[in-house]
């Protein structure tokens, strides 16, 4: 039998994640379909159970069940525990298996795809919410000179960054002070069309901006080319987090170059 997957989440409709997987079940010859459901606000673990009981191999889970998930997980991978949040469910041997690959993502774009070197650089994460949570560990594992924790809500920043320990400081944006190689827009503005109030000296020469929205120029990419930097928004991501996923499923792992290619054309 075809193998069946999925991705929840409310609103769910304008999800790329369908064609993303259905790309790499071409390329990899992989006999599986993966469809988008909308899950009601409050009936995200009777859809998840009605899909393992329709023979659901595993699924992705999108805004807003990631933390849900995280709760309705039997077991936790390593990265899915410190990221306090899952995007991707395995069902298999009557467990519920969560995993987090939004940092594995991120970094795959920044590291592979736009060749950053994080090692040694000064990186600044706006943003305290779960998209920034879910990125802190692999950020640090790249060994940073420093990262930064930037929030409007500053007890929230403080509250994250006394999760990680030494190597993470955190600040409101109006105590924001020197310059950063690598900056990612994690908060939500960018949905609202609205701009972090950020001062133009966090640009370092060389820098770049990054924004986890994809699929529209963002107020905070705007902002960073008024200033001559270099920018980039979150499709590679979004197709590198996809992947990860992809090799967790079916432990292939799929060429993303192909992908993020095709769907930068048809923006």
């Amino acid at each position: 039998m075809t193998d069946r997957y999925a991705v929840f989440g409310h609103p769910v409709a304008h999800s790329k994640s369908p064609l993303i997987h259905a790309a790499f079940a071409r390329q990899t010859g992989q006999d599986m379909t993966y469809e988008a459901i909308l899950a009601p606000k409050d009936g995200f673990a009777a859809s998840v159970a009605a899909f393992v009981a329709a023979g659901g191999r595993g699924a992705n889970v999108t805004v807003p069940f990631k933390e849900e998930a995280c709760r309705l997980a039997t077991r936790l991978s390593a990265r899915a525990e410190c990221a306090g949040a899952v995007n991707t469910l395995t069902f298999a041997s009557g467990e519920i298996r969560g995993d987090n690959t939004d940092g594995a993502g991120l970094l795959a774009d920044l590291t592979q795809n736009l060749g950053r070197d994080l090692a040694g650089r000064r990186i600044l994460l706006l943003g305290a919410g779960g998209a920034a949570r879910g990125v802190i560990e692999p950020l640090l594992a790249q060994q940073p000179a420093t990262l930064v924790i930037a929030n409007r809500t500053v007890a929230r920043a403080q509250g994250l960054a006394g999760l990680f320990g030494h190597g993470v400081v955190a600040c409101g944006f109006d105590a924001l002070a020197g310059a950063f190689d690598v900056i990612v827009n994690a908060t939500a503005a960018s949905l609202a069309g609205e701009l972090p109030p950020l001062p133009p000296t966090i640009f370092a020469a060389g820098s770049l901006a990054y924004d986890m929205m994809y699929g529209r120029d963002t107020p905070f990419l705007a902002f960073a080319r008024t200033h001559g930097v270099a920018t980039a928004d979150g499709l590679g991501m979004l197709v590198e987090q996809a992947a990860e996923a992809f090799f967790v499923w079916r432990g292939v792992r799929p060429d993303t170059a192909p992908v993020i290619a095709s769907l930068r054309a048809a923006c």
